[in-house]
């Protein structure tokens, strides 16, 4: 008796510290969705500066996590109610420390300066369209050229999209949704287009290093495929039997992979892309706003 009275008092003690049945947790937001929003803001304010003043700054989140390389998905206009959305994938190198400033502190480099841009350039182009643009930091991008090569990273990362492609669709049926990727950025939206759902109409690969297949035909779901490769861009060096051996595919830039071409006029080099004034940023918004003239676009260098 004594021995029972005494597990008891362990017992009583335990549910005290919450150790064997702990209290019901708070609700947790659906993942990748507009219930994120509080609950990124609290996680924010909890990590401090910089990224409090994120939160102070009314910038919505799906995602924050300040741990290792961390991960951010930074959402731009009204996505519970838009109809048309992109998701921008950035690539080598990118960290959450380099969200906002980019790498080296060149701000063109940013997945939210871009992401930006972008959202700024659909809302010039058509006031009223009901638009939201996502940059989508939710992988952890090689550091490097030697570490992208397995793709390892990218297949990670594709999986993480897919999840919240998947999301996206569930939540907004009648949308449709442009993925827009970045150097190594591209071969993840690429891999992630391959088991999409049917409202990723549009694969965007600005300087990318491949997309997993031979030919833009390849891919699954009769989706269009989009490239732009400026004459400055490094990825043209590349040897295209070492993306091969590595089965990253045939460069998209290449013109026998197949895919329709756009416009790299103001392109400077690798992350011009989406600049102010580049043609590259006026014919991506023409894609996500599905009002692209896929027989009068080209390739005007």
């Amino acid at each position: 008796m004594r021995r029972r009275g005494a597990s008891r008092v362990a017992v009583a003690a335990l549910l005290g510290v919450n150790l064997v049945l702990p209290t019901r947790p708070e609700p947790v937001a659906a993942a990748g969705f507009v219930e994120a929003y509080p609950v990124m803001v609290a996680a924010m304010r909890a990590a401090g500066p910089p990224y409090a003043d994120w939160a102070a700054d009314g910038r919505r989140f799906l995602t924050f996590d300040p741990r290792g390389d961390g991960r951010a998905v930074e959402v731009l206009g009204d996505l519970a109610g838009a109809d048309r959305i992109a998701v921008l994938v950035p690539g080598v190198g990118s960290t959450l420390a380099d969200f906002d400033r980019g790498l080296g502190g060149v701000a063109r480099r940013a997945p939210a300066v871009q992401a930006g841009q972008l959202y700024q350039e659909l809302r010039s182009a058509e006031p009223a369209a009901r638009v939201a643009v996502l940059a989508w930091l939710g992988y952890d991008p090689p550091d490097g050229v030697l570490t992208a090569a397995g793709g390892v990273s990218a297949r990670r990362g594709a999986d993480g999209l897919a999840a919240l492609l998947r999301e996206l669709a569930a939540r907004r049926p009648a949308a449709t949704i442009t993925l827009v990727g970045h150097s190594y950025g591209a071969l993840v939206a690429s891999l992630a287009a391959a088991d999409a759902p049917a409202q990723i109409t549009d694969v965007v690969s600005l300087g990318g290093v491949g997309a997993g297949v031979q030919r833009a035909d390849d891919l699954p779901g009769g989706r269009r495929f989009w490239a732009a490769e400026a004459p400055s861009d490094w990825v043209r060096r590349v040897p295209p039997v070492r993306l091969l051996g590595l089965g990253f595919g045939r460069r998209p830039g290449d013109p026998s992979f197949g895919a329709h071409p756009l416009p790299v006029g103001g392109v400077s080099g690798h992350d011009g892309y989406l600049a102010p004034g580049s043609a590259t940023l006026v014919a991506v918004a023409a894609i996500v706003l599905g009002s692209v003239d896929v027989d009068r676009i080209g390739d005007a260098r």
